[in-house]
């Protein structure tokens, strides 16, 4: 916070004081000071601009994870499809290969006089 704006605030406490403290004023326009300066010291505060930077590196981050997770959910789904066939197209895979081995059986039976 910028040294004016303590200034400020702590003037403006010193204008709040009773009529009977007034007398004291500078004094304690001093401490107030000190104290809105130490305070604010113990605060761990950015600038807007700085906080502003870390607002924009936080948006294209989120951007790059959503684009990451897309593309792996792409390659998750990709392999699957391919090396697993749907349970409907295995059984009539089964049933392909069953047929033509009895096709086969009967033309090599009836070649041989069975």
């Amino acid at each position: 916070m910028a040294a004016e704006t303590i200034d400020k605030l702590a003037k403006a406490l010193a204008e709040t004081l009773p009529e009977g403290l007034r007398t004291v004023r500078d004094d304690l326009e001093r401490n107030f000071r000190a104290v809105l300066q130490t305070g604010l010291d113990k605060l761990d505060l950015v600038t807007r601009e700085e906080f502003e930077v870390q607002q924009a590196v936080l948006a294209r981050t989120r951007q790059k994870l959503e684009a990451l997770e897309q593309r792996l959910a792409g390659l998750e789904a990709g392999p699957k499809a391919a090396k697993k066939p749907s349970r409907k197209k295995a059984a009539k895979k089964k049933t392909t290969k069953k047929k033509t081995a009895q096709k086969r059986a009967g033309k090599k039976a009836a070649k041989t006089g069975r």
